[in-house]
């Protein structure tokens, strides 16, 4: 199938909520870890989401010149060609972006689907991330205003983040303390200056003490129950049941019954990007430490071609990426939901 068009990520969108399931929206940084995406969710029966980060778009670029719009564009484009080989729904989406990088990511980027779906066509992107964590929530929200609109016009669902998660995410930094849960207050704010979808549909990244990265379980406290109380005190007030799609961020190492009472309270879509790195990575150490002297030129000798052949140990990181997507599917009960 294509890459979704704003309606089917719509009802993909729609159909996660009312089915409390969530797509794993998973990181990549190179045509063979959309691949292996691609192949986790054709797998898996699931529809799912791409997304690009301002550090895998920078890299994607080319060290020559990082520029992240390059790199960010021509995978998408690449995604709109092979991703109709696979029988599933893909939406193509950017991951945190910070203030200081919003005129070099994101804003140029809205305008590229600007002038595609004023020409009749689809948007490159399905959704993009506004990342205002490390501002106060007015800076944050007055900022999601004005993006907010201009994301719609072009057919483009924007995610915001209100308060911080923890950790580390392409050199935005947040400490590990009790600022990283989401008041109602914090959420009667964002309503009030983003409307329920009446100016624009949103997902919203809410914290409940997600940190970002690699962590051991029990250093972290995770809260999942705190979406109910944000549902329920938005929804009162505003007669909407469970107004809000939420987004899980930092899921690496939770346990699945976190992920369970997330998925009930609203979440439809989890980033993953920590494990599925491992995932990809750790078939090819295997594969290096097993062919040693056949990857590396050893005592004069000449090594052995197929085993450094960048196909051969590809092929390993591809299919070891592709299962964390498929276990990743499953866990967020997504497995065989896919859009007929």
């Amino acid at each position: 199938m294509p890459i979704a068009t704003p309606e089917v990520y719509n009802e993909m969108l729609d159909r996660a909520k009312a089915g409390k399931f969530a797509y794993p929206a998973i990181n990549v940084t190179s045509s063979q870890t959309l691949h292996a995406a691609l192949r986790g969710f054709a797998e898996a029966e699931s529809d799912g989401i791409v997304q690009i980060s301002t550090g895998g778009a920078e890299f994607l670029g080319g060290q020559h010149s990082k520029d992240m719009v390059t790199g960010a564009v021509a995978l998408a484009e690449f995604a709109h060609i092979v991703a109709a080989k696979y029988d599933v729904n893909i939406a193509l989406h950017t991951d945190h972006c910070p203030k200081d990088k919003l005129d070099t990511y994101v804003r140029p980027l809205v305008a590229i689907s600007a002038e595609r779906v004023a020409a009749g066509r689809n948007p490159l992107f399905q959704s993009h991330m506004w990342d205002g964590s490390a501002e106060n929530l007015a800076d944050n929200l007055s900022i999601a205003q004005e993006l907010l609109p201009q994301a719609a016009a072009a057919k483009i669902i924007l995610e915001v983040e209100i308060t911080p998660t923890g950790g580390e995410e392409d050199g935005v930094t947040h400490e590990i303390n009790d600022e990283l849960y989401t008041t109602v207050d914090d959420a009667l704010r964002t309503a009030e200056a983003l409307g329920l979808g009446e100016k624009g549909r949103y997902l919203l990244a809410a914290s409940f003490g997600n940190v970002h990265g690699v962590y051991k379980p029990g250093n972290v406290v995770l809260r999942p129950e705190l979406l109910k109380d944000l549902q329920q005190g938005v929804g009162e007030k505003y007669g909407k049941a469970a107004p809000f799609d939420f987004v899980f961020h930092g899921g690496s190492g939770s346990t699945a019954e976190e992920i369970a009472v997330a998925l009930d309270n609203g979440v439809v879509k989890m980033n993953l990007d920590t494990d599925t790195q491992y995932a990809f990575t750790r078939p090819v150490v295997a594969h290096m430490f097993q062919n040693y002297d056949g990857v590396l030129k050893v005592d004069g000798e000449v090594g052995n071609k197929k085993a450094y052949d960048p196909r051969t140990w590809g092929k390993l990181a591809e299919a070891g990426m592709a299962q964390r997507v498929v276990e990743a599917c499953a866990a967020l009960r997504s497995t065989g939901t896919k859009l007929k």
